[in-house]
């Protein structure tokens, strides 16, 4: 019981927890949902503008040098121009433009007629080409002697709207790499240039440029899977683990006149590290605030529920008996009204139970004072009648002897009351002999038959074959068979009968007294061999009190069946006994 209180008053201070502190988890929960996909949206915006932002210089810077050499394209086509002319230009362009290496013009049987090197040029006509912008022809990155990424731009010369040969220049995207190094998010967040075949041409990571150099295929990057085929230009952003397990988050912004594309990684547990620190801080703090108001919430409840705890402590001691338990509860509310009408109650059960005790010695005393008068009354007037008519002088010598008999047998009824009162408060020890059940039951009915047939009630005996032999007192276990079949006698009607059955079951020897009076009540039955319990309207009820601790003291047992109406069986059983000692002794 204790553990249930405990347990109440643990439920109400979480119940008041949960009442404060719900709705501020609820909020937290929201609010944590809301920093994340806030945090999530501003890391991709702010990493998107990178990407965007080095896009655009990315593309403008390989524009603007298609451009320059475009212009030369323009100038050296001029057909007023003779090869040193031409030469002349292009070295100029070549002095004045240090991201190009080496210009070379070819007529239209791409044969070199102009070059800004010396000895054999290191350019050729295009065979293949990487992506064509705005007339131009870019071949595929490659690196050159200074392992430093290098690509080939190629314009194609008209003369009359006729072909006429092939300007080619050798151009150094080393500051593509040097604005790739320069992009950098956090301190773990770097970009890469991967054009649309997934070939990596420039990385920001020192640890991962030499994958440029082995020309790795980015291919299976998620990003780059998800840039292929699309046509807008809209920055892409998508978290994802790389191939050391990391899990990243990337976005990729498409170079404009190249189709490359900008990827910008950053691991995610630096980019959303200032939203970890607000979420743990929330966290921590909401469990401070839960632990806080649990805390209080106990406490209180502890306080609340004690004068309950009170309660049932007095409670408990009220139904164990202790009557003179109390209650103090200090405090002006219900509970101290309850308490007070607690102390109430006990106070009139103390009252009560005091009423009760004088009721039942009154009626006790009122039991015993008639059990006495009608049971030695009788006898004590019949000693009287017999007393007067022995000092009368006229009495003849039978007479006196009649007289005197009477005055013995009521003596004796009067002893035989009196042992039952003594042995009602101090038992008398039974010794024990081996007797013969049939043989004290027949010397019973045998003295019982004719005061059954005073009342017109038949008294019969069934007697088991052959010797029912028990250890036993014959006195007291004819005492007990008297009160049995006398009991059966006064509550028989006239015309009915008493039935003494002896029986053998088992290893028990069986004795049952079948009457077939007016039968007992089943609410009477429960404690019908308890001390001054009767269902007779007059005597002590101590007789079958007496019979039971008799039959229990001979290691018997006595049960009772009754049915209103049709009568009342006691069936007694005790221990047989089969030995021939036992045997010869009983007989």
């Amino acid at each position: 019981m204790a553990f249930r209180i405990r347990h109440i008053s643990t439920r109400f201070a979480l119940l008041l927890a949960a009442a404060a502190v719900v709705p501020l988890v609820a909020y937290g929960a929201v609010s944590l949902l809301s920093l994340q996909r806030g945090t999530r949206e501003s890391v991709v915006a702010g990493n998107s503008n990178v990407a965007t932002r080095a896009a655009t210089e990315i593309g403008r810077y390989i524009s603007n040098s298609a451009t320059l050499l475009k212009a030369l394209a323009a100038e050296v086509q001029d057909t007023g121009l003779d090869r040193v002319q031409q030469d002349r230009i292009v070295k100029k362009y070549v002095l004045q433009l240090h991201e190009f290496h080496e210009v070379t013009m070819f007529d239209e049987h791409g044969v070199p007629v102009v070059s800004s090197g010396a000895g054999h040029p290191r350019v050729d006509v295009p065979k293949d080409t990487l992506v064509s912008f705005d007339d131009v022809a870019m071949s595929p990155i490659r690196l050159d002697e200074d392992q430093l990424p290098t690509t080939t731009f190629a314009i194609r010369l008209m003369r009359l709207n006729q072909p006429a040969g092939w300007l080619v220049g050798e151009f150094s995207l080393e500051e593509m790499w040097r604005m790739v190094d320069q992009i950098r998010i956090g301190d773990h967040g770097f970009a890469m240039v991967v054009t649309p075949s997934g070939a990596l041409v420039a990385h920001g990571d020192p640890d991962k440029k030499a994958l440029v150099a082995q020309a790795r295929s980015m291919s299976a990057n998620a990003l780059v899977q998800e840039m292929r085929g699309r046509t807008d230009r809209a920055p892409v952003s998508k978290e994802y683990k790389d191939e050391d397990g990391r899990s990243l988050l990337g976005v990729a912004a498409s170079i404009a006149p190249l189709g490359w594309t900008v990827i910008v990684e950053q691991p995610t547990s630096e980019a959303y590290a200032s939203a970890t620190v607000l979420q743990r801080q929330l966290v921590v703090a909401i469990s401070i605030a839960l632990l806080g108001m649990v805390s209080v919430g106990y406490l209180f409840g502890r306080t609340f529920i004690n004068p309950i705890l009170k309660l049932k402590r007095a409670t408990q001691g009220v139904a164990s008996g202790q009557l003179a338990t109390r209650v103090d509860i200090q405090t002006r509310d219900e509970f101290g009204d309850l308490g007070d009408a607690f102390n109430t109650m006990a106070n009139r059960l103390v009252e009560l139970q005091e009423d009760v005790k004088r009721q039942e010695r009154q009626a006790m005393f009122g039991r015993v004072a008639a059990g006495l008068v009608h049971d030695l009354l009788h006898p004590i007037q019949n000693v009287g009648n017999n007393a007067r008519l022995l000092m009368r002088d006229d009495a003849d010598a039978e007479a006196r002897a009649e007289s005197g008999r009477i005055v013995d047998r009521e003596l004796t009824t009067i002893k035989r009351f009196l042992d039952d009162l003594h042995n009602i408060v101090k038992p008398k020890p039974i010794e024990r002999f081996a007797m013969d059940v049939n043989g004290a039951v027949a010397e019973i009915i045998e003295s019982m038959r004719t005061e059954g047939e005073r009342n017109g009630i038949a008294v019969e005996a069934r007697y088991a074959d052959g010797p029912l032999v028990i250890e036993g007192d014959r006195f007291a276990l004819g005492r007990v068979f008297r009160n049995l079949v006398t009991n059966a006698i006064q509550a028989t009607e006239a015309g009915g009968q008493v039935t003494v059955t002896t029986s053998r079951v088992g290893d028990r020897v069986e004795i049952r007294v079948t009457d077939t009076g007016s039968g007992i009540p089943p609410e009477r039955l429960q404690s019908i061999f308890d001390e001054f319990v009767t269902t007779k309207r007059r005597g002590l009820g101590l007789g079958l009190a007496i019979t039971k601790r008799i039959v229990e003291q001979l290691d018997g047992t006595i049960g009772v069946e009754s049915a209103v109406g049709r009568g009342t069986s006691f069936t007694m059983r005790f221990p047989a006994r089969d030995d021939r000692a036992a045997q010869a002794a009983a007989s």
